[in-house]
């Protein structure tokens, strides 16, 4: 192949509406976000995350796991639980087993925001993804992500 391959243009092409369709959806979710509950997209990707742990065996993340999650890096992340901790919507503990380990949870005014903000989120998500509809290059990739299911997430599409 080389690069003025059709096949090469073709796939870059496909990559670039996807990134457009990304940065159009996070742009509308993060004003939504933003004006509305003051929170942004990685903040709330963060609460939304933490909220899930649980106190089973393997129920709290370590913050590697929590970085990949809302795909950020461990120092970009350590930074962003900070500042959610300073706000008083996040709390870190030293792991009870590992004394190295350190946890991180929602605090009651962190869940409170969450939850008031997650119908916001679904909202501009769904106003993103319907806009994004209309635009015949940005069509079949909305049909794809309404199509994934939770079980798909990850998954080789």
């Amino acid at each position: 192949m080389t690069a003025t391959d059709p096949a090469l243009t073709a796939l870059s092409q496909r990559w670039c509406a996807l990134s457009l369709l990304h940065g159009r959806i996070e742009a509308h979710i993060e004003r939504a976000l933003e004006s509305g509950h003051g929170l942004s997209v990685r903040e709330y990707s963060l609460l939304d995350v933490l909220s899930r742990q649980h106190s089973g065996p393997g129920g709290h993340l370590q913050m590697k796991q929590v970085a990949d999650a809302v795909v950020l890096s461990q120092s970009a992340t350590t930074r962003l639980v900070t500042r959610l901790e300073d706000r008083g919507l996040l709390t870190r503990y030293l792991c009870a087993t590992d004394r190295r380990g350190i946890y991180t949870d929602v605090t009651d005014a962190g869940m409170k925001l969450l939850e008031e903000a997650r119908p916001t989120n679904d909202s501009a998500l769904r106003e993103a993804l319907d806009e994004a509809a209309k635009n015949p290059e940005l069509a079949a990739l909305v049909r794809v992500v309404e199509g994934v299911g939770v079980e798909g997430v990850g998954a080789a599409v």
